[in-house]
Formats: structure tokens, sequence, C-alpha cells
């Protein structure tokens, strides 16, 4: 089983995660988390109580846009999708954390 990432670097990185996955097309609560998951190998296990503060926040924010819908099965479910101002906060997000990264890389060689 593979180490979890810290809560400060997981609280850090769920602004820029949500934005680049609802950057790729509408998606629900579950669905994200699902998708952080599996994209990080099971080392970013967010909880619901962690995933939807985000996405009020972001909401709030103007960042990203919700609606309500029935799914297939008949459950009420809540989407989410990228709004333009998010676009913009996704490529900001993206410099800021490439230079991070390129930083990181170069101190530890």
């Amino acid at each position: 089983m593979p180490e979890p990432v810290s809560k400060e670097l997981v609280a850090a990185s769920s602004k820029p995660l949500v934005l680049a996955i609802l950057a790729r097309g509408e998606s629900y609560g579950y669905a994200i988390l699902q998708e952080v998951r599996e994209l990080s190998g099971g080392r970013l296990d967010w909880t619901e109580g962690m995933l939807y503060p985000v996405l009020h926040r972001l909401e709030a924010q103007k960042l990203i846009q919700a609606r309500w819908a029935t799914s297939e099965g008949g459950r009420r479910r809540k989407y989410y999708r990228l709004s333009h101002q998010g676009s913009r906060a996704l490529e900001s997000e993206r410099s800021d954390w490439e230079a991070v990264d390129a930083t990181l890389k170069a101190v530890w060689g």
C-alpha cells in the first residue's frame, strides 16, 4: 500500500487538481474523488468532507459552475464544470506548480 501524501500537501494541491479534472469535462463529487484516487495511485485518498468544501469555495469564487441533474439511475447529482474564470485560474495554478516542481527538482538533483 503506497504511503499517503501529507494533509498539508493534499490541501495545497486540491484547488489545481479539481480545476484540472474539471478542465477535462463536467463531473460530480464522487467521480472526482475516484479520479483523484486513481490518478495518484491511491496516495491521494480524498474524502467527501475534504472535497465538498473545496467545490463550494471554487463555486463561490466563480471558478466552477454547478447544476443539478438526474443520473441514468434516477439519482439527483450536482455536476460541476470549469468556468471561463476557472480556465484562467488553472493556467495560473499550473504555472505556480511548475515553478515549485522545477525548484524541487533543482534542489534534489
